[in-house]
């Protein structure tokens, strides 16, 4: 017995169009005036986001994650002068290790596991602290297995931070999960000050395999994965775990 799929012959944007209509996401400007706040990036690294920088990096120039990077670069600058804290966590896997289902990547030692050219100013930055993990969720990625402690979540309460702001890649998976870890956590206590949660959505992206690439590339229908319907997905799971989804952030009141 074979297994299969069906696949409406349907473009993108009437996917994303017809997801977008069954599965809404609200997004708005939110204040972080008054607030103590802190920022998290996600795996901005060269192996998912640099041109050709490893197996799940972006083969050619991508426009999503050209505007992630941009604009993790731009409010970075704006957390850091208004002297708001920055941890950014580093996809970085020992050698040799896989990871299922994906093939090797941001192995150490490679070069795939470091910032991406245009943020490399962050490492060793004032505010700024870098948080290698070895696998897809970062929180559980950061905890050390012998005492149990959480380098997030001490990082967390060293700051005081009661609002997060998280970005970066992929929006449906790493950044997907270490949101709806931390929600998960703040909900049982382990986060100390944390109250909320808010997803810059224009600091996020996803990598981009349509249906017809994952066939013609050998793979099965289920490693097809549209970019912008896979972005809003994570988006949605995102928000209805209890995140605040962002498409702006305002720094001071008018």
């Amino acid at each position: 017995m074979t297994e299969s799929i069906v696949s409406p012959a349907i473009g993108p944007a009437a996917a994303l169009e017809t997801v977008a209509a069954a599965l809404p996401v609200r997004s708005s400007s939110v204040s972080l005036a008054g607030k103590r706040v802190g920022k998290l990036d996600v795996d901005p690294v060269n192996g998912f986001a640099a041109i050709g920088g490893g197996n799940l990096a972006p083969p050619v120039a991508n426009a999503q994650v050209t505007r992630m990077i941009a604009e993790i670069d731009r409010t970075n600058r704006l957390f850091l002068s208004a002297g708001y804290p920055i941890a950014v966590f580093l996809d970085t896997h020992e050698p040799g290790k896989p990871e299922y289902p994906y093939p090797p990547h941001c192995e150490a030692g490679t070069g795939e596991e470091n910032l991406v050219e245009e943020l490399s100013w962050l490492d060793g930055a004032p505010g700024v602290t870098l948080m290698r993990k070895d696998c897809i969720n970062g929180v559980v990625g950061t905890t050390d297995l012998t005492t149990g402690q959480n380098r997030l979540f001490d990082w967390i309460a060293a700051n005081n931070i009661e609002t997060l702001v998280v970005d970066g890649i992929c929006t449906d998976i790493c950044v997907l999960q270490a949101v709806q870890a931390l929600l998960s956590a703040r909900n049982h206590g382990m986060t100390g000050p944390l109250r909320e949660i808010v997803v810059y959505e224009p600091g996020c992206s996803t990598y981009d395999l349509p249906l017809d690439t994952a066939r013609s590339l050998g793979l099965p229908d289920t490693a097809a994965h549209p970019q912008a319907v896979a972005h809003h997905v994570g988006l949605y799971l995102m928000q209805a775990s209890g995140a605040i989804i962002a498409d702006g952030l305002m720094f001071q009141t008018a």
